[in-house]
């Protein structure tokens, strides 16, 4: 499960940050996840849960913000959304779509006290 390395990237970043800024705590993450990231949400809050409990976000609120996935229709010239990779254009229904939009994940924020 990919999710448990995504998770432990994500505590290093918080460490790293809350070390940088002197905090003691972190009070809240947000976290963005593209549809077409590749990433099971419910898998990561699990994840989350096993690894932040032992951290500087042992009780942090984790929020996940989830971004559409838009992608470019080489057919019909169009931007349109798609909810996965290699989906068909919902305009034309041709499948020479590429990916715009949608496949990155970051901490978006951190409340540090």
């Amino acid at each position: 499960m990919h999710e448990m390395s995504l998770a432990e990237g994500i505590l290093d970043i918080v460490e790293d940050t809350a070390r940088a800024q002197g905090a003691s705590r972190v009070l809240e993450i947000t976290l963005e996840i593209g549809a077409l990231a590749g990433v099971e949400v419910d898998a990561l809050r699990f994840c989350l849960d096993a690894i932040l409990h032992d951290s500087v976000a042992a009780d942090a609120r984790v929020s996940i913000e989830r971004l559409p996935g838009r992608g470019w229709c080489l057919a019909c010239a169009a931007e349109v959304e798609i909810a996965q990779l290699y989906d068909p254009c919902p305009r034309c229904g041709a499948y020479q779509v590429t990916a715009t939009a949608g496949r990155d994940m970051r901490v978006k924020d951190l409340l540090l006290e």
